[in-house]
C-alpha cells in the first residue's frame, strides 16, 4: 500500500467513526435537549468535512512533478491543512454564537429545559471513539509524515475534548438541577473558544508554509551539518529552504577542493543528497550548485 492509499485508508476509518458520532450526537442533544452535545454533534460533522478535504487533496499532491508544478503538488496537502483550519474557526464562531443566544434566553428568564441522559451517554461515547481515533491518526500521519494528517488527528481530538467540556455541562445540570441547566450553553461557549484556538494553531503553520517561510535556524544548521560530514565537502552555503507539503525544498551552494575532476564533484555532490534525505526524508527535494573553494565566498 503506498502513501496515498495508506493516507486515505485512515481518513476513511476516521470517516465512519465521524458519520455515525455525527448522527448520534445530534439525534441525542436534540432527544436529550443539550444545547452542547448539538454543538458537538456539529463539532463531529465539521471533522467528517475535514476527512473529506483529505481524501481529495492527498490524491492531488501525490501526482508529483509536471510541467506546470516544476516542485509538485505538495503545497495542496499545505493548503488542505488551512482549510480545516479555517473551517474549524467557522464552525467555534456558530457555536459560540448559538451559546450566547441560549444564555441570554436563560438570564431573560425563559425556560430552558435540562439535558437528559441520553446526551450524557453520547458524550462519554465520543470522548473514548474520538481518543481512540486521534491516537490512531497521529501514529499514522507522524509515520507517513503528513502535516495534513496530523492536523486532522488534532481536529479529532479537539472533538474529544469538546466532549469532555460537554459532559461536564450535562453532568452538571442533570445532577445538580434546573439552577444549574445555565452549564449546558456556558460549557457550548468554552467548546467553541477550544475549536477556535487549535484552527488557530494549526493555520499558522500552514500560513507561513504557503508563503515559503524558511525552516528554522536549527533545522538549517542540520541541514549544514549534515552536508559538512560528507567527506570532501569544504563548506555549504547560500543555503534557502522551504517547506512542501510533507517534504523540505533546500538549495545550496556546496563548495568543494578546487583540485578534483567533474566527476569525483558529481559523486560528492549524489553523496550529499543521500545523506540529506536519509536525515530529512525521501521526499526532500535537493538542489545544489557546485562551487571550487577558490571561487567561494
Amino acid at each position: 500500500m503506498d502513501r496515498t492509499a495508506k493516507v486515505t485508508f485512515v481518513t476513511l476509518v476516521g470517516s465512519v467513526v465521524n458519520i455515525i458520532l455525527t448522527v448520534f450526537k445530534i439525534f441525542a442533544g436534540v432527544l436529550g435537549r443539550s444545547t452542547a452535545m448539538i454543538a458537538d454533534g456539529i463539532h463531529s460533522l465539521s471533522d467528517l468535512l475535514s476527512d473529506i478535504v483529505v481524501i481529495v487533496f492527498v490524491k492531488i499532491s501525490a501526482k508529483g512533478r509536471d510541467k506546470d508544478h516544476d516542485y509538485g503538488h505538495g503545497k495542496f496537502e499545505t493548503f488542505a491543512t488551512l482549510i480545516i483550519s479555517l473551517m474549524l474557526i467557522v464552525v467555534a464562531v456558530n457555536l459560540m454564537s448559538g451559546g450566547i443566544n441560549k444564555i441570554r434566553q436563560i438570564l431573560d428568564g425563559g425556560e430552558v429545559s435540562s439535558p437528559g441522559m441520553i446526551a450524557l451517554w453520547a458524550a462519554v461515547a465520543s470522548i473514548v471513539l474520538k481518543e481512540i481515533l486521534y491516537r490512531y491518526t497521529i501514529i499514522q500521519g507522524k509515520a507517513l509524515n503528513s502535516p495534513m494528517m496530523i492536523a486532522n488527528a488534532w481536529h479529532h481530538r479537539s472533538d474529544a475534548f469538546s466532549s469532555v467540556g460537554s459532559l461536564l455541562g450535562i453532568a452538571g445540570a442533570i445532577f445538580l438541577g434546573d439552577k444549574f441547566v445555565i452549564l449546558d450553553p456556558i460549557t457550548g461557549c468554552v467548546i467553541s473558544i477550544f475549536i477556535l484556538v487549535m484552527a488557530v494553531k494549526m493555520s499558522v503553520p500552514a500560513i507561513k508554509e504557503l508563503l515559503d517561510v524558511s525552516l528554522p535556524d536549527d533545522v538549517e544548521e542540520k541541514i549544514e551539518a549534515t552536508a559538512k560530514s560528507v567527506k570532501g565537502v569544504v563548506d555549504l552555503h547560500e543555503l534557502k529552504t522551504r517547506r512542501e507539503g510533507p517534504g523540505i525544498i533546500m538549495e545550496g551552494h556546496l563548495v568543494l577542493d578546487s583540485e578534483i575532476s567533474l566527476k569525483e564533484a558529481h559523486d560528492i555532490s549524489k553523496k550529499v543528497e543521500a545523506a540529506l534525505r536519509k536525515e530529512f526524508g525521501s521526499e526532500t527535494q535537493i538542489f545544489l550548485h557546485l562551487e571550487p573553494e577558490d571561487d567561494a565566498e
